[in-house]
């Protein structure tokens, strides 16, 4: 069966595949993510490369110390347009946002782009 050409994805359907990118994140990891928001955004900002598909900004989780109080959340940020670049299907559009999605958490945890990269996230 023939793959069917990407069709256009309104915003409110792509964030509706960050929410369930980020129900298939196991419970037990889920639990443990700390003062962390996940937002999505059409593109990434001006000084960042034009294809970056997502970001996470903060503190990982392996770097907070008992200092670590009274601070704004992490922000883990998915950029729309730049994934739907990238994707010929809808079912390219779901897997790279749960790619993403992965990816930028796991940043939240304190995994470098090196083993994501081994892992098959990056």
């Amino acid at each position: 069966m023939a793959a069917v050409p990407l069709e256009p994805v309104s915003a409110e359907q792509f964030d509706e595949l960050v929410s369930a990118a980020l129900d298939r994140v196991p419970p037990e990891l889920a639990d443990l993510m700390d003062n962390c928001v996940v937002l999505v955004e059409d593109r990434p900002p001006a000084d960042a490369p034009d294809d970056l598909l997502g970001l996470y900004e903060g503190i990982p989780l392996t770097e907070r110390g008992e200092f670590y109080s009274a601070v704004l959340p992490d922000r883990i940020l998915i950029f729309r347009e730049p994934i739907l670049a990238i994707c010929d299907t809808f079912d390219d559009v779901v897997e790279e946002v749960h790619i993403t999605v992965v990816h930028e958490i796991a940043h939240h945890f304190g995994i470098d782009d090196e083993r994501l990269h081994e892992l098959g996230y990056a």
